[in-house]
C-alpha cells in the first residue's frame, strides 16, 4: 500500500483496529469480526458473524480515490447489474444510509473511506491448467462491458482513474516511475526507454476515439471472476477508469506476459469478444502495445509497493523479463 511512510507491519496493525471499530457503522449481526484477506492498493477484510454471515470490507488506501470517484465506481456496478450486463457484487448501506463510510483511528494521519460489499460465493477459474475457456469468457464479458459504456449515460461529474500514457509514463505516474523499480539497471534501462518511446508514438497515432477508449474494468483477470452453479460474477472494480478497451486484455494477463500459452489465451479472449462485439483490425493490431504498456505499469507498481509481500515475491527478475519482452515487441513492430 504505497502512499504511507509507515512500515507495512505497523500500518496493518492500525488498519486492523480501524476495521474492527468501523463495523459499528453498519447494522451487522452480533459477534461480527473482520479478518484481513488481502492487501494491495487497499486492505480487504472478510467480515464474519455467527449464523454463517459473511461480507467483504474494503478499507481504501489513503489518497488513491476521492469519495466522488468511489461513488462513480458504485454507480457503474449498479448499472451493470441492473441492466444484466454482468453480475456484480452488491454493497451494504451504513446506518446513516450511505454506501461510503469514513473512519479514523489514532496512529493514522487521515480518515479512510470504507465500503462493505456482499460476500460472493464461488471460485475463480483454475489457473493451473487449460485457461482458454476462462479467457473466452473474459473476452465476452469485456465486450459486454464495453458495449454498455458506449450507451450508458454516466453520472454528472464522473470521476475515475485514467489508464493512458501519461498515467504510466507522465510526470506524476499513478503507480510510480518504472525507472525506480528493483533491478532496473544499465542493461535493462536502454531497452525500456525505447519501449516507452515506441508506446508513446503508437498510441498517439492510435488516438482516443470513444469506440476504442472509454470506461474499462482495467483489472479483468481470471482471479476477479467468481463462478458457481448460478453463473459468473465480476468483482474488484477498484481500478476501473478511462482507458483503451484492449487494455482489458493486457490486464487479463498481468504478471504472466511471458507464459508460452499467451497466444492461445489471446485467441480465446478475442473469440469470446467477437461473439459480442466487432473488433477492427487496427484495434487487434495494437494489443501488443497495450500488453507492454501494462507490463511497464506493473514494473512501476512493484517498485512503488515493494514493502508488500506480493511485490517482493515478484521483483526478482521482473525488470529483466520486461526488457526481454520489450525487445521482442520492438523486433516485431519496429521501434520509434
Amino acid at each position: 500500500m504505497a502512499g504511507s511512510e509507515m512500515p507495512l507491519e505497523d500500518l496493518l496493525k492500525h488498519l486492523e483496529r480501524l476495521a474492527a471499530n468501523a463495523l459499528t457503522l453498519w447494522d451487522l449481526p452480533a459477534g461480527a469480526a473482520a479478518r484481513l484477506i488481502n492487501v494491495s492498493e487497499n486492505a480487504t477484510y472478510l467480515v464474519e458473524a455467527p449464523g454463517n454471515y459473511k461480507a467483504v470490507l474494503r478499507v481504501h488506501r489513503e489518497n488513491y480515490h476521492t469519495r466522488r470517484a468511489i461513488e462513480c465506481e458504485l454507480a457503474w456496478l449498479d448499472a451493470l447489474g441492473t441492466e444484466q450486463v454482468v453480475t456484480t457484487p452488491g454493497y451494504y448501506l451504513g446506518r446513516d444510509g450511505k454506501a461510503i463510510q469514513t473512519a479514523g483511528i489514532d496512529g493514522l494521519d487521515a480518515e479512510r473511506f470504507l465500503v462493505l460489499f456482499h460476500f460472493v460465493d464461488g471460485d475463480a477459474p483454475d489457473e493451473s491448467g487449460d485457461m482458454t475457456g476462462g479467457f473466452e469468457e473474459l473476452g465476452s464479458i469485456a465486450a459486454r462491458c464495453h458495449n454498455h459504456v458506449l450507451r450508458w449515460t454516466k453520472p454528472e461529474r464522473f470521476e475515475r482513474l485514467t489508464w493512458d500514457v501519461d498515467a504510466v509514463f507522465g510526470e506524476t505516474p499513478t503507480w510510480g516511475n518504472w525507472r525506480d523499480a528493483p533491478e532496473v539497471d544499465d542493461e535493462v534501462r536502454p531497452v525500456l526507454e525505447r519501449v516507452e518511446a515506441t508506446i508513446r508514438e503508437r498510441l498517439e497515432r492510435f488516438g482516443k476515439a470513444p469506440e476504442r477508449y472509454n470506461l474499462i474494468h482495467a483489472d479483468m483477470r481470471l482471479a476477479n471472476l467468481l463462478v458457481d452453479d448460478t453463473g459468473t460474477r465480476l468483482i474488484d472494480f477498484d481500478d476501473c477508469g478511462h482507458g483503451w478497451f484492449m487494455y482489458d486484455f493486457a490486464a487479463a494477463i498481468s504478471f504472466i506476459e511471458d507464459d508460452p500459452s499467451i497466444p492461445d489465451l489471446k485467441a480465446a479472449w478475442l473469440q469470446g469478444y467477437r461473439t459480442v462485439r466487432e473488433l477492427s483490425v487496427e484495434d487487434e493490431a495494437e494489443i501488443e502495445t497495450f500488453i507492454m504498456l501494462r507490463r511497464m505499469a506493473l514494473l512501476a507498481w512493484i517498485g512503488s509497493h515493494i514493502e508488500a509481500p506480493e511485490p517482493q515475491e515478484l521483483a526478482p527478475g521482473f525488470a529483466a523479463t520486461t526488457a526481454r519482452l520489450g525487445q521482442a515487441y520492438l523486433d516485431r513492430i519496429g521501434s520509434a
